[in-house]
């Protein structure tokens, strides 16, 4: 198995390749259309096929690659089907799971940060996207987030996994690049602890956070998976 975790720069964005060796096949997951040239390169000189692109969610902050790479690859786009998104190649249910190669890909319904948020999880990875963030939780003020089913998502179905998961958010802003389940149970500042649903509601609805800065282009686009030939 080859796992890799890259960064785009400016919106702080992690970029995640798991390919199985022998099958010499690759996921992309959380691509950046800035990024594309450079995940392509480094895909190619790995010996991987790209078979499928992963989105964890609809993002706000930054324009996916999805679009560009399936032109280039022929690869599908993949995410949950509670994104309502009919230019995607497939839309995923709750634990579904997905072969790359003989590597098995599971599919966890995380909603909250946005309606359609999903984990992916393999080989004691978890890949949380914007739902648990390292020692935080991704907002719930567009995009139909709910800090309740943020709430449960953490705790009913990621803090459910074994403590020695690794958490790989799809993003972070002070320069950590992976945690633990049982790290984040315990000194995650928005809902580690045993925070209560309540305190989390109010802490998560009492942020006050500006709006991403490119959310009125990168939604738009990313509802078409990237596609901005029409905007």
């Amino acid at each position: 198995m080859i796992f890799r975790q890259l960064q785009d720069p400016e919106s702080r964005t992690y970029t995640y390749i798991l390919g199985d060796v022998e099958a010499k096949e690759a996921v992309l997951i959380d691509s950046v259309s800035e990024q594309t040239e450079r995940d392509f390169k480094l895909l190619q000189e790995l010996g991987l096929r790209l078979k499928l692109i992963l989105e964890t969610h609809v993002h706000a902050d930054h324009i996916t690659g999805a679009w560009k790479l399936r032109q280039q690859t022929g690869a599908n786009i993949a995410l949950s089907k509670l994104s309502c998104i009919d230019m995607a190649d497939q839309l995923l249910d709750d634990g579904e799971t997905i072969y790359i190669g003989a590597i098995p890909v599971k599919t966890i319904a995380t909603p909250g940060h946005t309606k359609s948020c999903m984990s992916f999880l393999f080989d004691n990875k978890v890949l949380t996207g914007d739902t648990l963030l390292i020692r935080a939780a991704g907002r719930c003020d567009f995009q139909e987030g709910s800090a309740e089913q943020l709430y449960d998502s953490i705790t009913n179905k990621l803090f459910s996994l074994p403590d020695s998961t690794l958490v790989y958010p799809a993003h972070d802003y002070r320069g950590f690049t992976c945690s633990t389940i049982g790290e984040e149970k315990r000194f995650n500042q928005r809902i580690g602890g045993g925070k209560s649903k309540e305190k989390f509601i109010e802490t998560m609805n009492n942020l006050n956070l500006a709006y991403p800065k490119k959310m009125d282009v990168a939604v738009p686009a990313n509802l078409r998976c990237g596609s901005t030939d029409t905007l």
